[in-house]
């Protein structure tokens, strides 16, 4: 994300005058040297922003109820359904002349 509402740019010094841990002071100092070790280093930061009171904003709510879904798919199967009938109607009855 580019657009923080805070400058998380000191973060790692910042965060050292509150642990006491070795494993997170080298942590911070050295950064990660593993996979397990960036994890522990986002955990890290993500408890420095909980304790700055730094919140990620929502995001935005792109659901949509089964009642709707259902609805629209009901909707297209009956306009579907009507087609058919016409088209069915309409070479039954070019059958019927036929005879």
């Amino acid at each position: 994300m580019t657009n923080k509402p805070y400058d998380d740019s000191n973060w790692r010094e910042e965060y050292k005058g509150y642990t006491s841990s070795k494993y997170e002071l080298d942590l911070l100092e050295n950064g990660p040297k593993s996979l397990s070790q960036s994890w522990m280093m986002g955990a890290l930061h993500n408890k420095w922003k909980k304790m700055k009171g730094y919140k990620e904003p929502e995001p935005p709510d792109c659901q949509s109820s089964m009642g709707e879904f259902l609805r629209s798919k009901m909707s297209m199967k009956i306009k579907l359904l009507v087609t058919f009938n016409k088209l069915s109607i309409g070479r039954f009855k070019s059958l019927l002349f036929r005879i």
